[in-house]
């Protein structure tokens, strides 16, 4: 069997459109009657909770009430659209590059796994997604309850492969820690630098381009 390997999401195939998310957020404001800014920051302090335990609905609700604000259903649904219509607009956008570099791989024979620190909406978003077809496990953080860097949610996705960690290659940007989080599951690692240069300091192998990968495993 060719070699597994498992993607990150976002930074990693896909653009995570960081600020669009705030700008997102700042609209759901005033339909649940808080500040925008605040609950833009309140998004960013909640990013743990938010991964592992809340709903989008919940996240809403807990987050407005932290701000002083008691919305109605009404409101919570409504600004739960907003942020469950951007999370689409994401998932459908998806490199050229990224898509060509999947169906190379899965045409050489490579298991290919996703594992995604990611809230409830892009799990929900995702069966519509074109890379949805693309991968043969995928664990969100948002349905096992844990999350990257834990070695947890990197052997979740191995043990569904059938696969020994130390056979998979774990490619990512480096965002929250999950090179680090790969290499203790004992998996290799290499980072993706082509959407977001997100952990410079790390010390292993590194790709300018995700289009690149297919090649290099062939010579590997």
């Amino acid at each position: 069997m060719a070699r597994p390997v498992i993607f990150d999401l976002y930074h990693t195939l896909i653009h995570g459109a960081d600020e669009e998310r705030d700008r997102v957020v700042a609209e759901m404001a005033p339909m649940v009657g808080v500040a925008p800014d605040a609950l833009v920051e309140a998004y960013h302090r909640s990013w743990r909770d938010r991964i592992v335990r809340w709903s989008v609905e919940d996240t809403i609700r807990i987050l407005s009430g932290r701000l002083g604000a008691h919305p109605t259903d009404e409101q919570v649904a409504r600004a739960a659209e907003h942020r469950r219509a951007l999370v689409r607009r994401i998932l459908d956008t998806v490199p050229a590059t990224t898509l060509r570099t999947l169906d190379s791989l899965r045409a050489d024979g490579h298991p290919l796994a996703l594992v995604s620190n990611a809230t409830s909406d892009t799990a929900e978003a995702w069966r519509h997604s074109p890379l949805a077809d693309r991968f043969d496990v995928v664990v969100f953080s948002c349905d096992v309850g844990v999350a990257k860097p834990d070695p947890a949610v990197y052997r979740t996705a191995t043990d569904r492969l059938g696969a020994d960690p130390a056979d998979c290659l774990f490619v990512g940007d480096g965002a929250d820690g999950e090179l680090a989080g790969a290499a203790a599951a004992g998996m290799a690692t290499l980072r993706v630098t082509e959407l977001n240069d997100t952990d410079p300091h790390w010390q292993g192998p590194a790709l300018a381009s995700i289009g690149d990968l297919p090649a290099l495993l062939r010579r590997r």
